[in-house]
């Protein structure tokens, strides 16, 4: 298909309701879906709440092979497959459903700032302790991410993906961090966020963003993972403001509307 009819087809399907069947897939939650991923697909189900746009979550432990991008969560949405928060951010406001629209410019660019800080420390920290830290490779990773296949794939494709992730770290300066580093550059993160909120409800005041799913459905899964330590869930709970803002959105947005609680 051309670009051109594929741009044609995005078009006609945005103009489609959102179904009834929309569907979220993401890896096994119990054994193997790892803190970051299960943070990403958080943050996802906690924006299409945010839109009041039901979604069915499905779990598969190819889910990551399965993604056009390589990378979890991703939804199909009738004829439509999307991965990502920014990309799905972008779909769902294709079909008119939209949080930042009241937003004036300097806020929008903001949110971004916001968001992609989120994104350069807390992803990134998430990813360095999967993949670079030896404790938690030894403890959690490596068993995890390999749990749903036999040997030796389990310990191939585990291996595949800890090189990726410590070439990435290479790449954007974070091969050579210790973990007492990322720590502070997570605490670091926290103070700006917590600072950002403040005493309001939400980052803009009394309506969510997708910043706020964003940092929500990471706050909320550092918090409620358990790891190899408690230092990182620590560091979040230094900052009363973003624990009670975490507390807001899963009771507002899962809780009330049936969803049972996250943890």
């Amino acid at each position: 298909m051309s670009l051109v009819a594929e741009a044609f087809v995005s078009q006609i399907a945005a103009t489609e309701p959102w179904p009834e069947n929309a569907t979220l897939y993401q890896q096994l939650r119990g054994e193997q879906i790892l803190l970051s991923d299960n943070a990403a697909s958080l943050a996802v189900q906690a924006f299409l709440q945010m839109c009041n746009l039901p979604i069915k979550i499905v779990c598969r432990p190819n889910a990551e092979y399965m993604s056009p991008s390589g990378k979890v969560p991703f939804i199909h949405v009738g004829n439509q497959v999307v991965s990502e928060l920014g990309p799905i951010v972008q779909f769902v406001k294709a079909k008119g459903h939209s949080l930042s629209d009241g937003l004036d410019e300097v806020q929008k660019a903001e949110m971004k700032a916001c968001m992609e800080l989120v994104n350069n420390m807390l992803l990134t920290a998430e990813l360095y302790l999967q993949w670079c830290d030896e404790a938690t490779v030894g403890e959690i990773t490596h068993a995890r991410y390999g749990s749903p296949y036999p040997w030796p794939l389990n310990h191939i494709l585990a291996y595949q993906k800890q090189w990726e992730v410590k070439c990435k770290m290479k790449t954007i300066g974070w091969g050579n961090k210790t973990l007492d580093q990322v720590l502070e550059d997570i605490d670091q993160c926290c103070q700006a966020l917590s600072q950002r909120l403040g005493t309001q409800p939400y980052f803009f005041n009394k309506q969510p963003t997708e910043l706020d799913a964003l940092v929500f459905g990471h706050l909320y899964t550092i918090l409620t993972t358990q790891l190899t330590t408690d230092e990182l869930s620590e560091k979040v709970k230094n900052y009363s403001n973003l624990l009670a803002f975490c507390r807001r959105i899963e009771q507002h947005y899962f809780e009330d509307r049936g969803k049972g609680r996250l943890s």
